[in-house]
């Protein structure tokens, strides 16, 4: 059974975090607390669906109406985050957890995240507005961070590409501890193009799942990949067929059932072994804020087509697969 945010009715219940104590078991600690799937379906984010798969475990993220990362998008996502560590600090005392998996996802059709806002930082850099530019920047290092981080609960989080993510929304899969792409997704980092380079997260996860050496390549080609290609470098961990992404994603879960707790271990380990600071984040997104306004005239124009042209492909995927329904 799915429980989803966006068609739940009662409107007597509450809508923020804060207001979690109306309904529910009492804990014994003169609160109470109402049930996790309940607190999901109550939760509103502007840009976000979020829904509870009580048979499978997990919490979907899907984005919806934005293919990039807004503003508005990365403090939503914040929220959640939020939400779940609050979740799972309430029920500690339960002998289950909330769930066991978190699934990022999308509505858009054929694109998963086309990356950062590129008009909000055109507009920045020929303003010269540094704390506007970082203000967004340090909001997406806080998102990447609590995906790597699983949020610091037990869980595991997971990427579901189903069409393109590309810049800032290939390093918010990256995040992750596991991508699950459709064959046809295509993935890659094109800000070499407008002479930038993706500052959030991109270096420090792929210098983890590579190497150095073959991050810097990947970044500096600005080329897109294939979901096979990154498959078969070991980027990509669940390669499923087009239209199957949601099924292969419940397929690994039912598969993990009984090494969950096996793999969950190994995930922190990996992170244990191979470390990444948010201090070594946000080092990394000050370089990127300085480099973007270091920019020229003719870096933004380039810039502008390419968000431009990211927009007419969406738009025109958007199209088919309405008139395909």
């Amino acid at each position: 059974m799915t429980f989803v945010n966006k068609s739940f009715g009662a409107s007597a219940l509450p809508r923020t975090g804060s207001d979690y104590t109306a309904l529910g078991a009492d804990i014994g600690v003169g609160r109470t607390l109402i049930p996790a799937h309940l607190e999901v379906a109550a939760a509103r984010y502007e840009t976000l669906d979020i829904e509870l798969d009580v048979e499978s475990k997990s919490l979907w993220c899907y984005g919806r109406g934005s293919a990039h990362v807004s503003q508005a998008m990365a403090d939503d996502t914040i929220r959640v985050q939020q939400s779940i560590q609050r979740m799972f600090a309430e029920r500690a005392h339960e002998a289950k957890r909330p769930f066991e998996y978190f699934v990022l996802a999308s509505r858009v059709p054929g694109t998963f995240n086309l990356g950062g806002d590129l008009a909000l930082f055109g507009e920045a850099i020929r303003t010269g507005d540094r704390a506007g530019l970082r203000h967004y920047a340090y909001s997406c290092i806080e998102v990447v961070y609590n995906n790597h981080v699983a949020f610091d609960v037990p869980v595991t989080t997971m990427a579901l590409v189903q069409g393109d993510a590309l810049g800032g929304g290939f390093e918010c899969a990256l995040s992750t501890d596991l991508i699950i792409a459709e064959r046809s997704a295509k993935m890659g980092l094109p800000e070499v193009m407008f002479n930038l380079f993706p500052g959030m997260g991109a270096y420090s996860f792929l210098s983890r799942r590579l190497d150095a050496a073959r991050a810097e390549k990947m970044i500096l080609s600005g080329r897109i990949y294939s979901a096979e290609e990154l498959h078969e470098m070991g980027i990509v961990d669940v390669l499923a067929e087009d239209g199957m992404g949601e099924e292969a994603v419940r397929e690994y879960i039912d598969r993990q059932t009984y090494r969950s707790n096996a793999y969950r271990a190994v995930f922190q380990t990996r992170r244990r072994v191979n470390p990444i600071t948010k201090q070594e984040l946000l080092d990394v997104v000050d370089i990127w804020v300085e480099a973007a306004l270091n920019l020229q005239e003719q870096d933004l124009r380039r810039m502008a087509r390419l968000s431009a042209a990211q927009t007419r492909r969406r738009d025109a995927q958007a199209a088919t697969s309405i008139a395909a329904e």
